[in-house]
C-alpha cells in the first residue's frame, strides 16, 4: 500500500513537472485553478439535480407575481432556497420527490442569493422556507422546515393538496407585499391589478365628477341671479 502510494505520488508530480515545463507556472496555476473552481461549481449546484416538469425556477418578481397569478386553482407552492444552505441541500431530494408524487401542483424555487432584495421584500429571513397558495384563497401556509421536520411538509401537501374548485382569479401574493416589490423597483406598479388602486381610481372618477357638477350649479345659480339682477333694472 505504502509502495502504491508512492508511485502514484511520483507519477503526479513528474505530470506536473512535465505541464510545467510545456504551460509555464503561471498557465498551469491557472489551468488548475479553472479546474478546481469549475469541479466546485459543478459539485455545488444540487438545487439543479433531479429537477421535475412541475419545478419551476424563478427570475424575477414578475415572473413570481405572473406565475401566481396564471396558476387557476392549482395548488402553488414556493420553495426559498440558497444555495450555500445546508439545510436546503439535505431537504432538496424529497422535494423532487414529494414534486414528482403531486405532478398537479406547481413548485416555484426562488434562489435568495440571486433574488435577495426580493426575498427581503418578502420577509424571507430563515431557509429552507415554503409557502402555500391556491387560487382565490390566496396563501393557505407557510413555515420553515428541514430534513428532520419534513413531516411539516408532508401534512401541509395532505391537507392542501386535494384538488378543488377555486371561485374566482388567483390571489397570489398580498397586496402589501406587491407594494413592497413595487416601491423597491421589483416590480411596476402601472402593471399591478390591485383592488386599492381600483377602489382609489373610481372614487377620484366620483369626486371630479362631483365637482364638476358642483361648478355647473354654481355657474347656473351665478347666471340666475343676474338675470333676475338685469330683469329689475328694466
Amino acid at each position: 500500500m505504502f509502495w502504491g502510494n508512492y508511485l502514484l505520488s511520483q507519477i503526479r508530480r513528474k505530470a506536473q513537472e512535465t505541464a510545467a515545463a510545456e504551460l509555464g507556472t503561471d498557465s498551469l496555476f491557472n489551468w488548475f485553478f479553472q479546474a478546481e473552481a469549475a469541479c466546485v461549481s459543478r459539485s455545488m449546484r444540487w438545487w439543479e439535480k433531479n429537477r421535475k416538469t412541475n419545478m419551476v425556477k424563478i427570475h424575477s418578481a414578475e415572473q413570481l407575481v405572473c406565475s401566481l397569478q396564471n396558476a387557476g386553482g392549482r395548488l402553488v407552492i414556493i420553495d426559498f432556497y440558497s444555495p450555500g444552505c445546508g439545510g436546503c441541500k439535505a431537504l432538496h431530494p424529497k422535494i423532487c420527490q414529494l414534486a414528482e408524487q403531486n405532478p398537479n401542483a406547481i413548485f416555484l424555487e426562488v434562489n435568495c442569493e440571486e433574488l435577495k432584495n426580493m426575498s427581503h421584500c418578502l420577509n424571507i429571513h430563515v431557509l429552507p422556507f415554503f409557502r402555500f397558495y391556491r387560487g382565490a384563497e390566496g396563501r393557505l401556509c407557510s413555515f420553515s422546515c428541514t430534513n428532520a421536520t419534513i413531516k411539516k411538509f408532508k401534512d401541509a401537501l395532505a391537507k392542501h393538496g386535494s384538488n378543488r374548485c377555486s371561485l374566482g382569479p388567483a390571489k397570489g401574493l398580498d397586496e402589501s407585499e406587491l407594494m413592497k416589490l413595487a416601491s423597491a423597483g421589483e416590480l411596476s406598479l402601472s402593471s399591478l391589478q390591485l383592488p386599492s388602486l381600483k377602489e382609489e381610481t373610481t372614487e377620484d372618477l366620483v369626486i371630479m365628477r362631483s365637482m364638476e357638477l358642483s361648478g355647473l350649479l354654481n355657474n347656473a345659480e351665478n347666471n340666475r341671479m343676474k338675470l333676475e339682477k338685469d330683469c329689475a333694472l328694466l
